[in-house]
């Protein structure tokens, strides 16, 4: 894995675990050797990742709209920062940079995301891994919906396996190079 799309929260949340893990994940993704691809903002948790892999020497790849750019919001000091005329454009263009997606926490954006990443696999658009980096329980709540739906014959087990759920930053970043070095599909019915 060469590259790792982070969605995250353009905030900072209520529980300082989310910015410490934002921190710690950026700098052991650059000790890895992972840049990162994300939404290209200085604001909450995506500054923080960015800057935390930025100052531990890595690469930073950021996909903005132009919409978001014009209000300052973009991060000036990326290895790359791609503007593109809107969310579709930013999306198709993270999941062509990169290799797999980790979602920390976040709000509607970040939920967007993951879901469309996880959607676009099931279509066949790309084989890239994805997964939830479950901070301070904070996707407790959606893993058990996950669970009641897929109970509910709403999802396939397998397609509810291809989500990978990890508590720490160490085991989402094994498994996510696991799964893209493996060249594993993921692609599931």
């Amino acid at each position: 894995m060469k590259r790792l799309a982070v969605y995250c929260g353009s905030s900072m949340g209520t529980d300082p675990a989310f910015a410490d893990t934002a921190r710690a994940l950026g700098e052991e993704m650059a000790r890895r050797g992972i840049g990162l691809v994300y939404g290209g903002g200085k604001l909450g948790l995506m500054g923080v990742v960015a800057d935390a892999v930025l100052g531990a020497g890595g690469e930073a790849f950021g996909v903005i709209p132009q919409a978001l750019t014009d209000l300052e919001v973009a991060h000036r000091g990326l290895t790359e920062l791609h503007v593109v005329d809107n969310m579709h454009e930013r999306k198709a263009k993270m999941t062509e940079l990169t290799d797999a997606f980790v979602a920390l926490p976040g709000g509607i954006g970040t939920f967007d995301e993951l879901f469309e990443a996880w959607t676009w696999n099931a279509l066949g658009y790309h084989a890239k891994p994805f997964s939830l980096l479950n901070v301070s329980g904070f996707w407790d709540g959606l893993i058990g919906f996950l669970d009641t739906a897929t109970m509910s014959g709403f999802m396939s087990p397998a397609r509810r396996q291809q989500l990978i759920v990890a508590d720490s930053i160490g085991e989402v970043l094994d498994k996510l190079t696991e799964a893209a070095g493996a060249g594993e599909r993921r692609m599931v019915w």
